[in-house]
């Protein structure tokens, strides 16, 4: 058996061949059922016990060596004929890579990061899980106040008697951002909060229960409603152009005072009057005014020292009015029509 062994490695070593016809019969001689390989390991039952050690030492290298023998054989094959006929053509083109785009609301995002960059705020980002205090509590809303209602606000946890940080819900807005900045930093504070927000409301074309807000803050000595008032001129201005026109309307937030809501000219309907702007001709884009002393207080900040403005606006507002897009509803349905419309939008 050790010289047949031996004569089968030789022959192993030895064989050469490009035919995948040859290669087949060569791994059948050896390593099929009825092969060489397995007529040797029937015979090894008849083996003298001293020499089946080496014996069958010597049958596994066989083994292996058929086996990578093949191996090597069909990795270097030359292709059949069928496939070494096919010729590939050069001269066409190539498949064409669609290119996504940026979403609108993260164009006008980016857009509204920039200017207030350029005027100095910094960017602050917050948790959108959030409890009561930094949602509502330091924010002076009342207990009563109508936002703290389920119809308003999606609680996750709502227990009655709880402190206000054991209330917990998911954010109504990124004021409780601006929060979290005066607990943590020392004025002069200028900051914009950009996130996500989420409110119980009826999805319209104006309306979704899924939002997204840009808010500002302002604190220093000496801080005015006519800085607040030219802040906010100059973001419209760089937004939506020079010729935009603007109001101001009084308001009420319980975290500010006196308060303000700031309209622009409806330039979906040129001020003639549709759905987005209620037929009025103007459409609010912002609330903003001057922080209430005691949100202040609530966040260890001298009022009597330190004065600030506060605003907040809604992306998809904005988006729809610098784009003229008719239902807010558009910006959540993944549609590529309307998305590729932006490609060209940096």
């Amino acid at each position: 058996m050790k010289d047949k062994i031996k004569s089968f490695v030789e022959e192993i070593s030895s064989f050469k061949s490009d035919d995948s016809g040859k290669i087949e019969a060569f791994r059948i001689k050896f390593l099929g059922k009825k092969g060489a390989v397995a007529d040797l390991f029937n015979d090894f039952k008849s083996v003298a016990k001293e020499d089946r050690k080496e014996i069958g030492i010597a049958l596994n290298d066989l083994k292996n060596k058929a086996k990578e023998k093949i191996e090597n054989l069909k990795s270097s094959s030359l292709p059949d004929k069928k496939a070494s006929d096919k010729k590939e053509d050069f001269t066409m083109p190539g498949y064409p890579n669609e290119l996504g785009s940026r979403h609108p609301l993260s164009i006008v995002r980016k857009q509204i990061i920039d200017i207030f960059s350029r005027m100095g705020f910094t960017l602050s980002y917050g948790p959108e899980i959030e409890d009561d205090w930094h949602n509502f509590s330091a924010l002076n809303f009342p207990e009563e106040h109508p936002a703290r209602d389920m119809q308003d606000t999606f609680f996750i946890e709502n227990k009655p008697g709880a402190t206000p940080e054991e209330q917990i819900a998911l954010r109504t807005h990124t004021s409780s951002v601006q929060v979290r900045v005066m607990e943590n930093s020392e004025p002069p504070l200028r900051t914009i909060s950009p996130g996500r927000v989420f409110r119980n409301e009826a999805i319209s074309a104006r309306a979704h229960c899924i939002f997204h807000q840009v808010e500002g803050l302002y604190i220093n000595k000496d801080v005015s409603f006519a800085d607040l008032k030219q802040t906010l001129l100059h973001f419209s201005r760089e937004m939506f152009g020079a010729d935009t026109k603007i109001r101001f309307r009084p308001s009420y937030f319980p975290f500010t005072e006196p308060s303000a809501e700031m309209d622009i000219s409806c330039n979906i309907c040129g001020g003639k009057g549709c759905n987005i702007c209620k037929y009025s001709g103007w459409v609010e884009i912002l609330g903003c005014g001057m922080i209430d002393p005691n949100v202040l207080g609530n966040n260890n900040i001298d009022s009597k020292k330190y004065t600030g403005f506060a605003f907040g606006m809604g992306i998809e507002r904005i988006t729809m009015l610098k784009y003229q897009i008719d239902d807010l509803r558009l910006f959540f349905e993944n549609d590529a029509r309307f998305l590729d419309q932006f490609k060209a939008a940096r």
